[in-house]
This record gives C-alpha cells, structure tokens and sequence, in this order.
C-alpha cells in the first residue's frame, strides 16, 4: 500500500503587484500558520520517504519547513518546477512515475490541482482546501503508475483554522 500526503502551500502575500505569481513569499498569517502545521503533520506521523514541491517561492518555503520539522534529508526533496501550477492531470502524471522505491510521497503545490487530484483519487468531495491544508490518502495500490481514479480513502484532512 502506498500512502499520499497533498500539502497547499502556506498564506502568500499579494501586497507586492509588481512581483510575479511565481515570486510571491508568504504573508503574515502564512508565516504564523507553517510551524503548527508543520508540527501537526509531524505529531500526526506523517513523514513521507520523499517530498515533491513547487519551484514557486511559497511552496518551497511551505516544504522547507515541512522538511526541517519532518528531519528528512536533503535528498529526500526533490524540487519540481512541472509542479507549479500543475493540473490534476499533471500531478497524477507526475507521481505515476515515481520510483516505486517510495511507499510515502508528500507534494507541496498549488490549488485547484492539489485539490482536484485529491476528489479524483478518493471521490470524497471536501468543502475546501484551503491555505497550508493536509490532505492525507491512503492508496490501494502497490505501483505508482497504478495511480487512478478512486484508488484511494482520505485519512486525514486539517488546515490552520481547524485550530484557532
């Protein structure tokens, strides 16, 4: 059984106009919510053998996080630039071909392909995937190119405001 931890980047800041979509950093609330979520994710043990991120500054700074609270090796992140932006189509591409070496992978991206991909594989509809959101899916496969359609159930969804 493989397992799939979908992570929405923390809350970035649009208060720049003039800075591209790609170069946005976090906002405040993005930077009070990334170390709890971060610990959440690490309490709930989820700690994936490889973490998938988005070249985009606000996802990489959300996987930087998740790495150092996770302890995962530098070699265990792999940055994916086809990750920003990504459709559901394209992420589920992207991980059917991932090494089947990996039983645990995390992804840090973007909406609506995160969430998207997550309805796709689970066919649980959630009300939202907000900013810094955890989507947690257990997986009835045992390859990741079997990755499909329903193939998997949702255990666990979080997001920050779950806590405050």
């Amino acid at each position: 059984m493989k397992k799939l931890t979908l992570i929405r980047h923390a809350k970035s800041s649009w208060n720049d106009p003039a800075l591209d979509d790609f170069d946005r950093p976090l906002n405040k609330r993005g930077e009070r919510d990334l170390p709890g979520m971060a610990q959440r994710v690490r309490d709930a043990g989820l700690v994936p053998d490889r973490l998938l991120t988005s070249i985009a500054v606000r996802a990489l700074t959300t996987a930087q996080a998740l790495a150092d609270a996770l302890e995962l090796n530098s070699d265990q992140v792999l940055v994916q630039p086809e990750l920003y932006a990504a459709s559901y189509q394209s992420l589920l591409h992207q991980l059917q071909q991932q090494n089947d070496h990996w039983h645990h992978l995390m992804v840090v991206g973007h909406n609506p392909g995160l969430e998207d991909l997550g309805y796709y594989l689970t066919h649980e509809r959630l009300t939202k995937f907000p900013t810094a959101a955890v989507l947690h899916i257990r997986l009835k496969i045992s390859r990741w190119r079997e990755l499909g359609e329903s193939c998997g159930t949702v255990e666990l969804f979080d997001y920050p405001k779950l806590h405050r």
